[in-house]
């Protein structure tokens, strides 16, 4: 990460075709790959996320007030599982000083896409209000929103996922949204958990299709609290949520069945395991518009862009597909 906040490394060679562009909402991506939240927590490399190829950036989880989140040590590698469980608890700087951060950047006029993401503080009163104070603060420097209600780490936060409290929620947030004075509107994303049961995953697509409280896309999905046998012995039993390899097949599934429930009428970004151009076209043809990676970019690095758009380009012409827009969810309909 120091090198990426120090912009020490080179801007990515790989120019991306026109295969790999779409547009969502009334954003035009060079790419579907994304970095997802809670790599960049802080918006300290957003410019050089964005130079070595990724075709968005997402941001946070931000807090509204600044909070160190939990005790270390807080995050553990799995390598023989190309996997990391994490319980960081939503460490925040606070909104003003990543709203400056944000803002400094647009002023040199950036051009890449940036999503904030945001959280709850721990101890909070009022969860609703944290998150309309997130739609307020960062209204005129966010490309698009996501409503994180589904880490792991800070407790009762996915007791949001509940139909009732995710109704009341996004109805909050749309209004908030909607009360922004700039053109056009940012969309709101919700992320959910991969852990939801089969009566979650339908009131969660009802909720969202809702006219009150409809959203502009999903996020399938954060990190799951399962613990397979297979997994390192000296790790399991940490605390936190599991992301990488193990979660690839869990997301994927969810993935399908979102998109089903919500007809293919709500853009999904997946996320989940991605270590390829293959398990990002799986993703894409379960559902997903976008693909978002954190568990492989970790472990692999800056070339790893380059090497999963590179194949998924291959893919794509493979089945003669013109763009990426083309083959989501082509996998239901097989």
């Amino acid at each position: 990460m120091l090198a990426i906040k120090h912009k020490l490394l080179p801007k990515s060679a790989y120019i991306d075709p026109p295969q790999l562009g779409s547009q969502l909402w009334h954003l035009k991506f060079s790419n579907p790959l994304g970095i997802a939240a809670g790599f960049d927590k802080q918006a300290e490399g957003i410019e050089t996320l964005h130079a070595i190829g990724f075709g968005f950036v997402e941001i946070g989880s931000i807090t509204p007030e600044p909070q160190p989140g939990n005790d270390k040590p807080r995050v553990f590698r799995l390598e023989n599982n190309k996997a990391i469980i994490n319980r960081f608890g939503f460490n925040s700087d606070g909104h003003q000083a990543v709203y400056e951060r944000v803002k400094n950047i647009h002023s040199k006029n950036f051009e890449g896409i940036i999503g904030i993401n945001l959280g709850k503080n721990k101890d909070s009163p009022d969860p609703v209000d944290d998150y309309i104070k997130g739609i307020e603060k960062f209204g005129d420097v966010a490309h698009y929103f996501v409503i994180n209600v589904s880490s792991p780490n800070t407790l009762n936060l996915r007791k949001l996922q509940g139909k009732d409290q995710l109704k009341h929620l996004l109805k909050a947030v749309v209004n908030a949204r909607n009360q922004l004075s700039v053109e056009p509107l940012p969309p709101l994303l919700v992320k959910i958990a991969p852990d939801i049961s089969q009566s979650e995953r339908k009131d969660i697509a009802e909720v969202v299709l809702d006219s009150n409280c409809k959203m502009d896309g999903l996020i399938v999905s954060n990190t799951t609290v399962d613990r397979y046998e297979y997994l390192d012995p000296k790790y399991k039993g940490e605390a936190g949520g599991l992301s990488g390899e193990p979660l690839k097949d869990k997301s994927t599934e969810l993935i399908s069945e979102m998109y089903k429930l919500t007809k293919g009428k709500i853009p999904i970004i997946g996320v989940g395991g991605v270590f390829s151009g293959k398990d990002a076209y799986e993703k894409i043809k379960a559902g997903a518009s976008l693909v978002q990676i954190y568990t492989s970019f970790v472990y692999h690095g800056p070339p790893l862009v380059t090497r999963i758009k590179a194949e998924l380009e291959e893919l794509l012409q493979k089945d003669g597909y013109n763009s990426v827009a083309q083959a989501v969810g082509t996998a239901e309909k097989s």
